[in-house]
């Protein structure tokens, strides 16, 4: 990974499920050295993994506790940033979207 790093590559993970992904060494040690993440809503048993592996508040966790869509923890390096991102539905959401329910709704149009 460092040879990735130094040519400016950015690794990058979408899991539904951290402690799979957790489950290597491996992927641990890239986690533990990663500069950028965003965490969407997670479940419990993630939660308190990802509270341990990254030093997450209480406070934090509220965060990526039963979150809306667009809610969540923004890491960058050393701060974590909550956040809320309301993109407007329309053309480029419809293009974008991956929730089930906004996806029948376009195909019943």
């Amino acid at each position: 990974m460092e040879d990735a790093a130094q040519k400016g590559c950015v690794p990058s993970a979408l899991r539904q499920n951290v402690k799979d992904l957790l489950a290597s060494w491996e992927i641990e040690n890239i986690l533990g050295n990663t500069d950028f993440m965003i965490l969407l809503s997670q479940a419990q048993s993630d939660r308190a993994i990802l509270a341990k592996q990254l030093g997450i508040s209480e406070h934090q966790l509220s965060f990526i506790t039963q979150s809306n869509s667009g809610e969540g923890l923004l890491f960058y390096g050393s701060v974590t940033i909550p956040f809320v991102d309301r993109f407007p539905k329309g053309e480029i959401y419809d293009l974008l979207t991956t929730r089930p329910e906004d996806l029948n709704h376009e195909e019943k149009a």
